[in-house]
């Protein structure tokens, strides 16, 4: 989810850097690179459109669509919370929290958890849309809060990440961890797998932590902060971070991304990929979209390159999301491109919206959903040949 949420700061040097076209004509090598026309060969054909909320709002929070079972939630910075019948686009149910939202909805069995501009963590009841109880913490919540095991494990954006207990909100551990000075603005989610928490940070570095203490049980550095300047040395671990058996696999801004092993955090392999929107991965495919727009489907369990599509460079491209035996991903003026996972070519194109993605498409057997910016919803339906 973190296509939006790259830093206003950095997207200021770079529209500086760039000029936008005041000072001149545009530059080939800093546009977006124009879409070329190929044979379609895979058949997608728009469901439903909906408009329910009022999307991310100037500062850009996370707020992705989310699966439940045969619905959608979604919410808007306003504090709008929908949720729709996948098949139909439906309203099922709607409340209004009159908080500014910054992250959620996180969806469990009974609750909806948010965080908020202002730090707060709120636990809400699924069904009336009640807050159960909320919890002030240090900063504005960029990241999905996570629920296992009884605690719910929050990150803030300035270094912190809090264990609270579910039933209460009441704090059980808090590890801080220093912020560079230059970030881009976004968390990569905590990830959970048994009694251990993994954090990426945005100095480059995986942490893991113990669940119910916080304990810090290994740390091992993935992106690497080299550069002359503050812009050359980010390094942030901000897209989701994915878990397969005894691996996680990690992307960051650092010019690198690896997978490393669960128990120890040792190394298994890294790649000289950077990116800020984080992996996807399916069976033995890892999808990853670099910084620079190109697209990488890798084999997972070795790191090594299984094909590199060039095509859509400078075009700000989501996270790559894997359906069946495609790939697919949006880029900054709403397309949805599939490509075959065989080879990288395309086979479709659709015109998802005339706004930027939110984030990811979300993929549900052979549909494709795409949230953009603005809250509007179209759903597709992927499959057969044309």
């Amino acid at each position: 989810m973190k296509f939006a949420k790259r830093t206003t700061l950095l997207l200021m040097l770079v529209g500086l850097i760039s000029g936008c076209g005041i000072f001149g004509s545009k530059d080939p090598e800093r546009d977006p690179l124009e879409l070329t026309d190929f044979k379609t060969t895979l058949s997608t054909s728009r469901v439903w459109t909906a408009s329910p909320g009022r999307g991310l709002g100037d500062s850009a929070p996370a707020l992705p669509l989310v699966r439940d079972g045969d619905s959608l939630w979604l919410a808007d910075y306003r504090g709008r919370v929908h949720q729709l019948d996948a098949a139909r686009g439906r309203q099922l149910r709607r409340f209004d929290l009159r908080m500014e939202l910054s992250s959620g909805p996180a969806v469990y069995d009974d609750v909806l958890l948010f965080g908020t501009m202002e730090g707060q963590l709120l636990n809400v009841d699924k069904a009336s849309g009640e807050i159960i109880w909320r919890a002030q913490l240090s900063s504005e919540i960029l990241s999905q809060p996570v629920l296992q095991g009884g605690v719910i494990v929050v990150r803030c954006i300035d270094g912190r990440v809090f264990g609270l207990n579910a039933d209460t909100g009441r704090r059980q551990w808090v590890y801080d961890r220093s912020v560079p000075l230059l970030t881009l603005r976004g968390n990569s989610d905590p990830v959970v797998r048994g009694e251990q928490v993994f954090i990426g940070h945005d100095d480059g570095v995986v942490t893991a932590l113990g669940l119910e203490a916080g304990e810090l049980l290994w740390e091992q550095r993935v992106g690497m902060a080299e550069g002359r300047t503050q812009l050359d040395r980010l390094a942030d671990i901000d897209g989701p971070m994915q878990v397969v058996g005894l691996d996680l696999y990690v992307a960051s801004e650092g010019r690198r991304m690896a997978s490393v092993a669960l128990d120890s955090g040792r190394l298994l392999w890294v790649k000289e990929v950077a990116s800020p929107t984080g992996t996807s991965v399916s069976r033995t495919h890892l999808a990853v979209s670099g910084s620079d727009d190109r697209l990488y489907l890798l084999d997972r369990r070795s790191g090594s390159t299984l094909w590199v599509n060039e095509q859509l460079l400078r075009r700000r491209v989501t996270r790559p999301v894997i359906q069946g035996n495609f790939v697919a991903v949006a880029d900054q003026e709403g397309y949805i491109h599939w490509l075959d996972a065989d080879d990288g070519s395309f086979v479709a194109r659709e015109r998802g919206s005339r706004r930027e993605p939110a984030g990811a498409p979300l993929v549900l057997g052979n549909m494709l959903y795409l949230l953009d910016v603005k809250g509007r919803v179209s759903a597709w339906r992927v499959g057969g040949s044309s």
